[in-house]
């Protein structure tokens, strides 16, 4: 199974470019392809969103103390005996078993552990293969947790009330261990959100935001033109992108790009591919064709090129600078269709290479494993704003395709672009970046029209529960990041462990 992660094999291309705030842009060039060589890739058929499971360690924490006569030998907790903590563990693996079921994204637990002392951690085998401990705080003392949480891993506490016998920790978990005998937080790392009382769903909503930062860390993307960042100084926002979120950056010249298509172009079988492709997508239900068919078909073959790059460079991400005038002499369309069709079969594929807001949506992309819309917002009032953009997915429930119809590039009036209709009532998440890769606003909205107006061409008008004068004094950045669903709680829970605080209107 493929990842998003992109390993460059020739460090001697590499250019290293020095950005302000400490931060070291990594470029590697993408060099010496050929149409000839990339032909012979077979591509796999779309499966949506691709994610590596996150693998959970569950580890019981408890004690067995014994009887003393006129002393107070026994702390607060249901689980006191070795009897009571194989009951637990029974217990758990029936929670986790339901739980691995209903999830929506990929999950492994490993064995559940039960353990009594620090010391006992050196006899789990397993626990270096985790990328997270779920621990279960029935009992135990600091130095337990304190050698856990030594181990760097992300953690998690779940704490019984009523859903079981009582836990230790229900009472002394933000005293002794967050607050370790203080006023404040003193645990780097873990705060009031790690800890769950009772609730199984509690779990999964942060199990299902950790696996979204799992698969988005370490993404490798193409940037088609080299990366940018709207109306952002050269190579500053990309260069925090990659210490943030740790991306491998692979840069596509339009030089390299023009003589793969060119050679594409006079690829007989990749030409009929493309118009067979482009035919069967024009007979499916819900599209209609109001430009040039040869546009589509233009924007079929494009996308075979970029899905035989990201192939070849093993990763699953593109995004493209001068997606307006340098692409369309090129392609001989406008790459606003390919976009979408790429997102559609599960790639993340983004226009204008703005690293301000394409982390967001590989983010909420991997967390939802749902299509994400990059879009330009317009300016919020009466409780609406319109977002639009040219190169909606038509997926975005990430199952069904909603209806679309095939235009031209609204700008330029050439090419091919899609009137997305998503459908009214959806609920939909969108994040809005700052410039400084620093501070994420969230805003939960629903999708109540989609006009038809002289601008970019899916649009649509959104509600919005926020006062509108206190969303525009808000709003950082330009551009926001859509999807469907709300995972909003998810989307904060994951940039805390980057250092990006969240503000959620």
């Amino acid at each position: 199974m493929k990842t998003h992660s992109c390993c460059p094999n020739d460090i001697s291309r590499r250019e290293f470019i020095k950005v302000t705030g400490g931060s070291t842009l990594s470029v590697v060039a993408l060099s010496g392809l050929s149409w000839k060589a990339l032909a012979g890739l077979n591509l796999e058929e779309a499966a949506g969103i691709i994610r590596q499971a996150l693998v959970v360690k569950p580890i019981l924490v408890y004690s067995t103390p014994e009887y003393k006569h006129q002393s107070s030998w026994r702390s607060w907790g249901g689980i006191q005996t070795e009897k009571d903590a194989d009951e637990e563990i029974s217990r758990i693996r029936g929670e986790l078993g339901k739980m691995k079921k209903e999830a929506d994204f990929p999950l492994d637990f490993l064995p559940v552990a039960g353990i009594r002392s620090a010391g006992d951690i050196q006899e789990i085998s397993d626990l270096g293969s985790a990328d997270v401990f779920l621990v279960y705080a029935a009992g135990g003392w600091m130095d337990t947790f304190n050698a856990l949480h030594d181990m760097n891993k992300d953690m998690i506490f779940f704490c019984r009330h009523k859903s079981g016998p009582v836990y230790l920790w229900y009472e002394i978990i933000s005293p002794r261990f967050l607050r370790q005998h203080t006023d404040k937080l003193a645990v780097a790392g873990v705060d009031e959100m790690d800890v769950v009382i009772d609730s199984q769903d509690e779990i999964l909503w942060r199990l299902r935001a950790l696996c979204g930062l799992k698969n988005t860390m370490h993404t490798g993307i193409i940037a088609v033109g080299g990366p940018g960042a709207w109306a952002q100084p050269e190579g500053i926002v990309p260069g925090l992108v990659e210490e943030k979120f740790k991306f491998g950056i692979q840069t596509l010249s339009y030089d390299e790009l023009g003589n793969l298509i060119r050679e594409a172009h006079g690829d007989t079988s990749a030409i009929n591919r493309a118009e067979e492709r482009a035919a069967g997508y024009l007979r499916e239900s819900g599209i209609t064709l109001e430009t040039d068919r040869k546009f589509v078909e233009n924007c079929f073959l494009l996308e075979e090129v970029f899905r035989k790059i990201m192939d070849n460079a093993n990763c699953r991400a593109i995004t493209i600078n001068g997606c307006m005038g340098t692409i369309m002499p090129l392609a001989e369309t406008s790459a606003c269709l390919t976009l979408s069709l790429l997102n559609d079969a599960g790639y993340l594929s983004f226009c204008e290479s703005d690293f301000v807001v394409i982390p967001a949506g590989i983010l909420l992309a991997n967390i939802s494993g749902r299509p994400v819309f990059l879009n330009d917002p317009t300016y919020p009032h009466d409780g609406i704003i319109t977002l639009a953009h040219c190169t909606a997915p038509r997926r975005m429930d990430g199952k069904h395709k909603e209806p679309a119809r095939i235009l031209t590039h609204f700008e330029s009036d050439y090419g091919a672009a899609p009137k997305v209709e998503m459908h009214k009532g959806q609920v939909v998440t969108n994040i809005i970046p700052d410039f400084q890769v620093s501070h994420y606003i969230g805003l939960k909205g629903t999708i109540v029209d989609h006009p038809f107006m002289d601008i970019c061409r899916s649009q649509i008008d959104i509600s919005f529960d926020a006062d509108s004068h206190l969303l525009a004094q808000r709003m950082p950045g330009f551009h926001w990041m859509t999807g469907y669903g709300d995972y909003l709680r998810e989307t904060g829970y994951a940039l805390k462990r980057l250092g990006i605080e969240w503000e959620q209107l």
